[in-house]
């Protein structure tokens, strides 16, 4: 080996194999797929073995880049950690903090916690990733996620936000319009239903709990969505009946254009929290992150 590898070139390595894909370790890195793959290839050549297999739809770590990326993780990782204890003598957090969650905790965060985040911290980068699917934040990358409690690992340090949470059953007064109303989630059978698919390609089934007894709903329905909000704006427009978070159909209940159903079915869960490993050191932009979070109106801080 004629000449060590940079650092880059192993860090950009290491995210490839993270991602097992060119264009997520580029998306990250911020970089060209192609500007990583010719980085790629170079550093294979300055160190003259082959690190990763390529095929047209998926890149791998050979033996020997397996390694490499074993021996690579704790070196990156301590790397970072020295570089966030020197950023914690500045008088203000600066670089890019990457946060997965679901689209409506997004819109949650953007009333109030975004806005006032990027103004008081004026060199911070807030990248919020939105997806249904729940993911490792750690091997993707993220310094932080967030979801509903019941959804949270178990080995993470959550802080809770936003009150309690629920799912409605919801639908238009012209739906409803000479149809006989459910009074039980049993009764969904005999109704269109809206459903909503998940990015797994899964369906999601309907929870519901009263008095102690809970069901699991696998409702029929010829209209399935991928989208809370356009499940609601269908609702609206006569379509069927939708089961969505609260927060989502509020404004449509107020405006009288839904009505709830099934209401005692459909009981308060513990809600959203931002959750992040506790086995690393917090970097000062998250740091940062959650103390807006805590003092921002609805919140309230802590373990969960």
């Amino acid at each position: 080996m004629n000449e060590r590898p940079s650092l880059s070139d192993l860090a950009a390595f290491a995210a490839i194999v993270a991602h097992r894909s060119f264009r997520k370790a580029a998306d990250e890195l911020a970089l060209s797929p192609s500007t990583l793959s010719h980085m790629m290839r170079m550093l294979e050549a300055r160190m003259g073995v082959r690190l990763l297999h390529r095929t047209t739809r998926s890149v791998s770590a050979t033996e020997a880049g397996a390694r490499l990326f074993d021996r690579l993780q704790p070196v990156l990782r301590d790397f970072d950690r020295a570089l966030e204890e020197v950023e914690g003598f500045r008088d203000s957090p600066s670089g890019r903090l990457r946060i997965n969650t679901s689209e409506v905790a997004a819109r949650l965060l953007l009333r109030s916690v975004v806005p006032t985040f990027l103004a008081r911290y004026p060199d911070m980068e807030l990248d919020l990733v939105t997806e249904d699917r729940l993911v490792d934040v750690i091997a993707e990358g993220f310094d932080a996620g967030i979801r509903l409690g019941e959804a949270v690992p178990k080995d993470m340090i959550a802080v809770r936000f936003g009150g309690e949470a629920r799912f409605v059953t919801i639908a238009s007064p012209d739906y409803l319009r000479g149809r006989t109303t459910p009074q039980t989630p049993d009764d969904l059978r005999d109704h269109a239903c809206i459903r909503f698919r998940l990015r797994s390609g899964k369906l999601f089934r309907w929870e519901f709990a009263r008095h102690g007894q809970e069901l699991t709903i696998d409702v029929p329905g010829v209209l399935t969505l991928d989208h809370v909000e356009l499940m609601a704006e269908a609702a609206v427009g006569g379509l069927g009946v939708a089961y969505v978070p609260e927060r989502t159909a509020r404004p449509y209940l107020d405006a009288g254009k839904l009505v709830r159903l099934l209401d005692d079915w459909c009981p308060w869960i513990p809600g959203l929290f931002l959750y992040y490993p506790g086995h690393r050191h917090v970097p000062p932009g998250l740091r940062a992150f959650i103390d807006v979070l805590k003092a921002s109106e609805g919140t309230s801080g802590g373990p969960a």
